[in-house]
């Protein structure tokens, strides 16, 4: 047996592994689906070497299957787990008392059992992934008060430009998961390829920030639940006793551990927002602004409409870069982008998907902004379908978007409980698994915990703006551009360092590398000098962007309790009555 030469790359957080010895059996088990995730005896050299054999498998060749000729809605499920009478997973005899395989069935298992298990459950086509990206991303209604905010011009082009660069870093994630994702020890997660690039660490960073996201996207939607219910009882109910209510029955209806049978939701709630929109661009150009909501949410009295070309001069360069956060917000799947990947026949196809996806929001955001800023110019407010003045048409998209908004939050919320429980309390804490009665037990008390916490957010900065906008600077830009080009260094200084007569050897179940270090590291950076010091300058500029984000939105926010209608736990309505 060769003689296994490996020096961890301490500095990314990996677990020093020294010699990886054991039986084909013992391999075969740490490597089984009853195998824990995340393994920092795993390394790199290993995860990549089952991802080239993943990719060379022929059900991932173009043509292997006639799938993609079904409808990607009619056949695909994001929440439910798709069966094949083909999985061969070991029977309940071969399992221990607590329900888990022994190593002895996982051992009686064949490597193309295993293969045949894992492509069972991915049966996504890239139709199907156009389709969740779209339900995921798609959501107009910040696009036209971010153009009050940078003008026609500025609008256009920085959506352009940020729609790109989402789209570039969605490609950086799509090429990172070919590389390391394999039947063997499959990606599930955008903290799964932070652990196998960059180590615990970083994946505890991502996972918690994902768990930000989601509890403020929670808190979002609450606020403008608020505002709709204020708006249609024209205010005769104290604003924030109707928050405290739609946090309230989301604790109740969260309750729902399992998102399996309920994926038609994510679908009515995409068709449900394309009727709002409809609605509220036909209302807005043949009716006026609404004034009431304009001067409580804008601080814009009633007077000429007035639209620019550039950045409107009553609007400060905080405010600005506030509305250049809303195109952030709008560009924020990357997050589950991974999750998408993960259930597709064909991982490799995912590109096509992304691609027409984003182009067809990109078409819809300009489109929307572009004909409500011009109809209302300084009028407009966030959310553009609360501008709308006619009452009867104001509540009936109101009531629209109070279904809609009270589904995308119980989405929201039950993964993102799921996030914060799984990744944190399990992974850092020790928490018993939600499987087990006292996991559901924790799950019942921390529903109502979870929600509580988002009203408190949306009740303290009840501003959908600079609340959107805060939380797109501190946490979605990550995920859409500040991380992919991050873990892309990571993972090309570890691939391109790798020499002649290095690499992971499955016979041994060894790893051998001839140094370490940082040599090492420079050594795989230097090999595409340019284009590694490309993604340094994406990341940085993300990174740049996302602190002038936080500052603007935390000025933005003063500045909204100083001159607006804005009041942390007040009764009056932001958007008025």
């Amino acid at each position: 047996m060769a003689e296994s030469k490996i020096s961890t790359a301490d500095d990314v957080g990996h677990t020093p592994i020294g010699d990886i010895t054991g039986t084909g059996a013992e391999r075969r088990l740490r490597s089984s689906p009853a195998a824990k995730q995340n393994d920092p005896n795993v390394t790199f050299e290993e995860y990549f070497y089952y991802a080239q054999l993943s990719r060379a498998h022929p059900s991932e060749a173009p043509g292997s299957s006639k799938s993609d000729s079904v409808s990607p809605v009619s056949r695909y499920n994001p929440f439910k787990r798709h069966e094949s009478s083909g999985d061969k997973y070991p029977t309940v005899d071969e399992k221990n008392s607590n329900g888990s395989p022994t190593a002895e069935a996982w051992h009686n298992v064949s490597d193309e059992d295993y293969v045949q298990a894992s492509r069972a459950l991915r049966t996504a086509t890239w139709g199907a992934v156009f389709y969740l990206i779209t339900t995921d991303i798609l959501g107009p209604f910040t696009t036209a008060w971010a153009f009050s905010q940078m003008g026609f011009g500025p609008a256009v082009v920085l959506y352009f430009i940020f729609g790109c660069f989402a789209a570039y870093g969605g490609v950086l994630l799509w090429r990172m998961f070919l590389q390391l994702d394999s039947d063997r020890y499959p990606l599930r997660s955008y903290g799964d390829i932070a652990f196998r690039v960059a180590g615990t660490i970083v994946r505890h960073t991502v996972n918690i920030t994902q768990s930000v996201q989601l509890l403020f996207n929670v808190g979002i939607i609450i606020l403008q639940n608020g505002q709709s219910l204020s708006q249609i009882s024209k205010g005769s109910v104290c604003f924030i006793v109707l928050t405290f209510v739609w946090a309230l029955a989301g604790a109740l209806l969260g309750q729902i551990r399992t998102l399996r049978n309920v994926g038609w939701l994510a679908n009515a709630a995409i068709w449900l927002n394309v009727t709002i929109l409809i609605i509220t661009t036909a209302v807005i150009f043949h009716s006026e602004p609404n004034y009431v909501a304009a001067l409580a949410n804008n601080n814009a009295p009633k007077g000429p409409k007035v639209t620019t070309a550039g950045p409107p001069k009553g609007v400060a360069f905080q405010g600005q870069v506030v509305g250049l956060m809303q195109a952030v917000y709008s560009y924020g799947g990357a997050t589950v982008f991974v999750e998408f990947m993960a259930e597709m026949k064909r991982p490799y196809d995912f590109w096509k998907g992304m691609l027409y996806a984003q182009s067809f929001i990109f078409l819809c955001y300009i489109l929307f902004g572009l004909l409500i800023y011009s109809k209302q110019g300084q009028f407009t407010i966030n959310p553009n379908y609360q501008g709308v003045s006619p009452y009867a048409w104001q509540t009936a998209v109101n009531s629209i978007a109070l279904v809609s908004a009270l589904i995308a939050a119980l989405l929201y919320g039950n993964i993102g409980i799921k996030v914060f429980y799984n990744n944190i309390l399990m992974d850092i804490f020790g928490f018993p698994s939600l499987a087990t009665k006292s996991g559901k037990l924790i799950w019942v008390a921390l529903v109502p915990v979870y929600w509580i916490l988002a009203w408190v957010i949306c009740a303290a900065i009840p501003s959908v703006s600079n609340l959107s906008g805060l939380i797109a600077a501190l946490c979605i830009l990550q995920f859409s551009y500040t991380f992919p080009p991050l873990l892309m260094l990571f993972h090309v200084a570890q691939r391109d360092s790798i020499q002649d007569g290095e690499g992971f050897d499955p016979a041994t179940g060894q790893t051998v590398r001839h140094d370490s270090g940082m040599s090492r590291w420079m050594r795989g950076l230097r090999k595409n000098a340019a284009l590694n010091a490309f993604y340094l300058f994406f990341f940085l500029g993300a990174l740049t962007t996302s602190v002038l984000g936080v500052y603007s939105a935390i000025v933005g926010l003063i500045d909204a309790y100083a001159n607006t209608a804005v009041t942390g736990f007040s009764c009056k309505n932001p958007v008025g009555a």
